[in-house]
């Protein structure tokens, strides 16, 4: 079990494989998470990216979703071999091991990890610091062609 921050209670967090049916839920977590953390982008780009996440992004990695006590999803991430091309955790969540979780079950299955995390995203880059995670690049533009710079990172020592 993934370890909570100081003050939180310890919660229980199984991972497991993603399904087509989970898809409806991890939207929505996407969604969730994207208002709460990505603040960079408006309403109407965000809502540009939804139907590509449902209908290209999901399907094309190695889906894995973390769940609470009562099964229902909280956080996800998606794995191109050992790249984290994504990992979302729903916002009530934050804090409470999921993210920890997730990464922790990525590392069991392919070692040393690489992702990018965007510049404007202070939160999820100090997560991924803590994580042990460390920077190996930027790039000025994300994967969209969109100026939002990516901080290229691994768990790799250096």
């Amino acid at each position: 079990m993934a370890q909570p921050r100081r003050g939180r209670p310890a919660v229980t967090i199984a991972i497991r494989a993603g399904r087509p049916d989970d898809h409806p839920a991890l939207l929505e977590i996407w969604l969730r998470a994207v208002r709460a953390t990505h603040g960079f982008l408006t309403e109407d780009q965000i809502q540009a990216l939804l139907p590509l996440l449902r209908d290209q992004y999901l399907a094309a990695v190695e889906l894995w979703v973390a769940a609470g006590a009562d099964g229902a999803p909280e956080g996800f991430m998606g794995l191109d071999g050992s790249k984290v091309e994504m990992l979302f955790v729903d916002p009530d969540r934050h804090g409470r091991g999921t993210g920890r979780a997730l990464l922790a079950h990525a590392a069991a299955l392919k070692g040393d990890l690489t992702l990018d995390v965007n510049e404007q995203n202070p939160g999820a880059l100090a997560f991924y610091r803590r994580c042990g995670f460390r920077q190996t690049g930027r790039s000025p533009l994300d994967g969209q062609g969109q100026p939002f710079p990516l901080i290229h990172m691994t768990s790799a020592a250096g």
